[in-house]
């Protein structure tokens, strides 16, 4: 399985606030829905692909619908949490990792984990890799008091 990770990223907030509210995607849903209006017009024409559910994230996808559903197996409070995909063309697993640095700052990492033919790596390895380093960053700027 191929793994790409973000760069650690350092977020000021309780490490639990912030697995708590992780490992709730339907918080977004309603944060989404609350500030539409809001949101940069590409984000708003794509915002229906999109749904969070209690447990799970649904994304439409060029490939087809892809489900992620928070697997209680290999989460652990509160420093990971792994989204395993109940419906995609590849096995994927999205995971959080986080590390408490003091009561009110968090170290987070995430990576994309993807089994990959081989002929595919080089064609959407960068993507990945990008993809990744753009999802840890977005951890980072989330606003967990007002979530």
């Amino acid at each position: 399985m191929d793994t790409y990770k973000s760069d650690a990223q350092r977020i000021n907030h309780n490490i639990q606030v912030i697995y708590d509210k992780l490992s709730n995607p339907a918080v977004f849903q309603e944060q989404i829905e609350a500030n539409k209006d809001r949101l940069p017009e590409e984000a708003r024409a794509n915002i229906d692909k999109v749904v969070f559910g209690p447990d799970s994230i649904s994304i439409e996808s060029p490939m087809g619908p892809l489900k992620l559903a928070i697997d209680p197996e290999q989460s652990q409070s509160p420093n990971r949490i792994v989204f395993t995909a109940a419906q995609a063309p590849v096995k994927f697993n999205m995971l959080i990792e986080l590390s408490a640095v003091s009561d009110a700052e968090t170290e987070s990492v995430a990576s994309l984990q993807l089994d990959l033919p081989f002929f595919l790596r080089g064609m959407v390895g960068k993507q990945l890799e990008e993809g990744a380093r753009k999802f840890g960053e977005m951890l980072a700027m989330l606003p967990y008091d007002t979530l």
